[in-house]
């Protein structure tokens, strides 16, 4: 029986198989991912825009390799692969718009690539819906163009998985092997943690199918980013158990944490909801979040009837393990975080959704398309109302930053120079300075060391409107500035340096 049916995926391109209904692939079926994933690019450029300055924590991956400003400070939970998939740009250039064409056009390569990879387990038109209903979010169409992680976790979780089923059929498929390790090692490289749990039902898999070479490749892949955080850990924080301990803390103390609720709240556009307080958003806006999982479920059930269970079904198990740390684990909210669990539902609800409108009895199909084409219509139009809003928020954001990096510089605070206290991260990006605090999430200095940098190059500590600045700042002369104000300590002459 197994003979069977790894003869039968090894011939995709041969002839029908059995685990796809309908036509083999064709070439036809290459442009219509191809034409998904130049949509999803266009899309990124026209919506979110190449303008849209860096936002907290895209200047501290971005700094590691920057030609603009020394590297922040790099917190227990980060990892290393943001900051080499931007470096071979950041680092020569200081253009934002450059960096994100550049990621837009990478992050609709990387969604055709990853969709490509199921060609023979799902029909052309499901992945290419499902890839046109992952792109189509708010949330990827705001983060695709951002040097962040979560995307980038999302296309190594599906890439991987569909090369572990198709190394499963044909174990002599050395480009599936290689897809494997690919995709585990971009999940790696980008949030160890993630790629943890989403490789769960990856490994179950291939113990079930007592595949010790996919295993091995599998893990391999793994390795690659978790041994190099885990190396980081003993070099830089005192070890893995502080590594994990402090980056807990950071995160608020990880344990049993009902999210669920933190997420809807942050649905209505909220990169970051800590606290996450407030009301709910209008039901219009969540209702797609409640269709999902339902959709999804219904695509489990066509999938076994269609003979396709296994590819349904891995879907839907890492889909839950990548969302279930982020729903009952953190005690905040990032629509981001989710990412990777709505990119591997978006295929078997596209099926279920194909199914609803070709599959209906008679006089009810036209009724179940035109449902099924009203509630798209409605889900797009909220997706643009929040995407458009969110770009605007979040641009003036950015924008306030750099006046306020213009100001510095126009009061002598320039490179080399050393930024402190509220903001002082994206600002000093943006200003070209170091930044640096001794107390919250990005202790690495003490009083003392800011006291004897004043020495050496120009200061500034940064506080909100209106509040008093850190004691030691208590004494330097103030400026206001958007949205905060200025903290100039005395000029590096004036302390006594030569």
């Amino acid at each position: 029986m197994a003979n069977g049916t790894n003869a039968t995926l090894v011939g995709v391109r041969r002839r029908t198989p059995a685990t796809v209904p309908g036509a083999p692939w064709r070439r036809r079926d290459e442009w219509l991912l191809a034409a998904v994933a130049a949509a999803f690019t266009v899309a990124q450029l026209v919506l979110v825009g190449p303008g849209l300055g860096l936002g907290w924590d895209e200047t501290v991956y971005v700094s590691q390799h920057s030609a603009q400003a020394p590297p922040a400070f790099f917190s227990a939970p980060r990892a290393r692969g943001v900051s080499l998939l931007v470096a071979p740009v950041t680092s020569w250039s200081t253009s934002t718009e450059l960096l994100r064409v550049y990621l837009a056009l990478l992050s609709g390569l990387a969604l055709w690539a990853a969709l490509r990879v199921w060609r023979g387990l799902f029909p052309a038109r499901v992945l290419a819906a499902g890839g046109a209903l992952f792109a189509s979010l708010w949330v990827t169409l705001f983060y695709g163009p951002a040097a962040m992680p979560n995307y980038w976790v999302a296309i190594g979780a599906l890439a991987c998985a569909g090369c572990c089923l198709r190394v499963r059929a044909d174990p002599g498929d050395r480009a599936a092997l290689w897809g494997v390790a690919a995709g585990a090692a971009l999940m790696a490289w980008m949030r160890p943690t993630d790629a943890v749990w989403i490789g769960l039902p990856l490994l179950v898999l291939v113990a079930v199918g007592r595949q010790v070479r996919l295993g091995l490749v599998l893990a391999a892949g793994l390795a690659t980013g978790i041994g190099q955080w885990v190396i980081e850990a003993y070099l830089s924080y005192g070890g893995l158990a502080e590594r994990l301990s402090e980056g807990s803390r950071v995160q608020g103390g990880l344990g049993w944490n009902i999210a669920v609720d933190d997420q809807m709240r942050s649905l209505v556009g909220r990169a970051l909801c800590r606290p996450c307080t407030g009301s709910m958003p209008h039901p219009v806006v969540m209702a797609w979040w409640f269709v999902l999982p339902l959709l999804a479920a219904a695509g489990l059930a066509i999938a076994a009837r269609a003979r396709r269970t296994t590819p349904t079904l891995l879907l839907l198990a890492c889909a839950t393990t990548a969302a279930l740390p982020y729903l009952f684990m953190i005690g905040y909210a990032a629509p981001r975080f989710l990412l990777p669990a709505y990119l591997l539902l978006a295929i078997p609800v596209a099926d279920a959704l194909f199914h609803l409108v070709t599959k209906a009895n008679g006089r009810w199909r036209p009724v179940a398309a035109a449902v099924v084409a009203l509630g798209l219509a409605g889900h797009l139009a909220v997706q643009y109302v929040v995407l458009d809003r969110t770009v605007d928020r979040t641009a003036a954001d950015r924008r306030d930053w750099g006046r306020v990096a213009a100001d510095l510089h126009r009061l002598g605070v320039r490179p080399p120079c050393l930024l402190t206290g509220t903001e002082a991260i994206p600002v000093a990006f943006y200003a070209g300075c170091s930044s640096a605090n001794p107390r919250g999430h990005n202790v690495n200095i003490t009083e003392a060391g800011i006291l004897s940098a004043t020495r050496r190059v120009p200061t500034a500590a940064l506080s909100e409107p209106g509040r008093p600045p850190a004691r030691y700042a208590r004494g330097w002369e103030r400026h206001p500035s958007a949205g905060l104000d200025l903290h100039l300590a005395p000029p590096p002459r004036a302390n006594g340096s030569p």
